[in-house]
């Protein structure tokens, strides 16, 4: 399933894309009632929390409703204001210098073991949102990144158990502020500005996503496409990322990994034709079977 958060009337709603719209849980409930089935999470965090089982059962009460166009549940995806298609993370855990190519044009040896930083809960935003530029940076650079949704809580996983641990996959934009990143040796700063971690539209759930190392991602700038490659270029692969973080920390439901970003961010421009981004500026970033993020910037 293709799931998001929208807003309306400052109330979270949970949807489910459909070939006419997007449903929206808890309206539909409301309207038609549960067909006796007991405990349908109404909320992405619910969702979550509730695992495959919550998964199929609200699968299976989607498949049973009747939809139409004047359906009062069915809302357009051209008219909601999107949220974050994750709310609340305990934690964003990004990964840096992960992909062979970006690491090439950086000119910066591949790591031995991932490079791990964080955001945090303010830099979250979700579709169609408009992102300030912060004062303090000259230099904002865009990086498409295919971002794992944790389903259970896993400590301690092997490699080859660890993608049982995933419940879903959505495309996310490490926004990165150069001048910030670079002023100490610790990248943080450059890194968790409010807005400055936009993931979405939706979150789509890991049984439709069988290999995510073999995903096309893409970044347009007002149209131009500056990135494109495949996660196939990762040096350390989903599987190895869950397990090695998890030898480290917690993971539970909900958090976040931003596997990192390949080749083509600014950064990796000669410097004289480094054209960092501007106010009025687009960026739609795109990963395969995830849908595309668009964010404007001001």
């Amino acid at each position: 399933m293709k799931l998001a958060t929208v807003k309306e009337n400052r109330e979270s709603l949970l949807v489910v894309q459909h070939d006419l719209g997007l449903i929206s849980v808890q309206k539909a409930i409301e309207e038609v009632g549960s067909f006796d089935l007991l405990d349908i999470p109404q909320t992405i965090m619910d969702l979550v929390e509730a695992g495959s089982d919550g998964v199929e059962k609200l699968r299976t009460y989607i498949e049973a409703l009747t939809v139409e166009n004047e359906s009062s549940y069915l809302l357009s995806e051209n008219e909601v204001e999107w949220e974050p298609c994750i709310l609340r993370p305990q934690k964003i855990i990004c990964v840096g210098l992960n992909y062979r190519k970006h690491a090439d044009e950086t000119k910066l040896p591949y790591p031995e073991y991932p490079i791990l930083f964080n955001k945090y809960a303010n830099a979250l935003t979700g579709h169609n949102q408009v992102i300030s530029i912060p004062r303090e940076t000259k230099k904002v650079d865009y990086e498409v990144e295919l971002a794992i949704i944790i389903g259970k809580e896993a400590k301690d996983v092997p490699e080859e158990k660890a993608l049982d641990y995933v419940f879903g996959y959505c495309s996310g934009n490490d926004l990165s502020a150069r001048d910030l990143q670079m002023r100490t040796p610790q990248w943080m700063l450059g890194k968790t500005s409010d807005g400055f971690c936009p993931i979405g539209p939706f979150a789509v759930t890991a049984d439709e996503i069988p290999d995510p190392n073999h995903l096309r991602l893409t970044t347009k700038v007002n149209g131009e496409l500056r990135q494109d490659s495949n996660t196939s270029d990762m040096i350390f692969n989903c599987k190895e990322l869950i397990a090695y973080i998890s030898k480290h920390m917690t993971l539970y439901p909900g958090d976040l990994i931003l596997t990192g970003t390949p080749s083509g961010v600014i950064l990796g421009y000669p410097e004289d034709k480094q054209q960092y981004l501007q106010p009025g500026d687009e960026v739609i970033v795109e990963v395969e079977k995830l849908g595309a993020l668009r964010n404007t910037f001001v």
